[in-house]
């Protein structure tokens, strides 16, 4: 898993330095930002525990204070990956009609896929950590309470809400695989409405699909 490989780091950059060393104790906030930062500007392959330490000019044995292992760290990264984006603006099951839970529903998709390609790397980032059980609690928590307005018993909303996570995840990893397969010159980029528009009706199937289930057995 790209996650779990280590490679040893250049020497820190001015900015890595500069901005982030502070001469004391660096807080857990601290060290999260900064390993957002290395994510998206070198990629997950190169978001190490040493290239870490140096952008904040410690020992990489600093860092096991607020994180005790790589892993930890990118769930951390990848709940505050999912955190950013559009709140519920109202609490669960207050929605104002039928339909109300499957706009809200769509508009957690969309933002938790706007969110996911702030990030370079971020729909892998979030996926690894889903998968080991280890964070991506956000942003399933977030398509369980959009989900929970439609009334629905709490096994439904927890499928459901898993099911559209993994297509969430699935297609932003394909979309920045392109991306980057185009940086490299070996694939022509995505086309952003494209990927939008087949994002939204993939989105809408599984919010439909799910009413449509939900008529049939009440």
């Amino acid at each position: 898993m790209t996650a779990a490989r280590e490679s040893v780091p250049g020497p820190a950059s001015p900015a890595d330095r500069g901005t982030l060393a502070r001469g004391g104790r660096h807080t857990k906030n601290d060290v999260a930002e900064t390993a957002l930062r290395i994510l998206d500007e070198h990629g997950l392959p190169e978001l190490t525990m040493r290239r870490l330490a140096a952008a904040l000019d410690v020992q990489p044995s600093a860092l096991y204070w607020h994180f005790p292992n790589k892993q930890t760290l990118l769930a951390e990264l990848a709940d505050r990956i999912g955190s950013r984006g559009r709140a519920l603006p109202t609490a669960p099951g207050s929605g104002s009609g039928a339909g109300d839970w499957m706009i809200v529903t769509a508009a957690e998709a969309q933002s938790l896929r706007d969110a996911l390609l702030t990030y370079r790397d971020g729909a892998e980032v979030v996926s690894s950590s889903f998968a080991l059980g280890l964070g991506a609690s956000v942003p399933l928590l977030r398509l369980e309470a959009a989900i929970g307005r439609g009334g629905f018993d709490d096994e439904t909303v927890s499928r459901a809400s898993t099911a559209l996570l993994h297509f969430i995840l699935g297609h932003v990893s394909h979309e920045q695989q392109r991306l980057q397969y185009d940086s490299l010159g070996v694939a022509a980029g995505p086309d952003p409405t494209g990927e939008g528009a087949a994002f939204e009706f993939g989105v809408l199937l599984l919010v439909e699909g799910l009413a449509h289930h939900a008529a049939a057995y009440r």
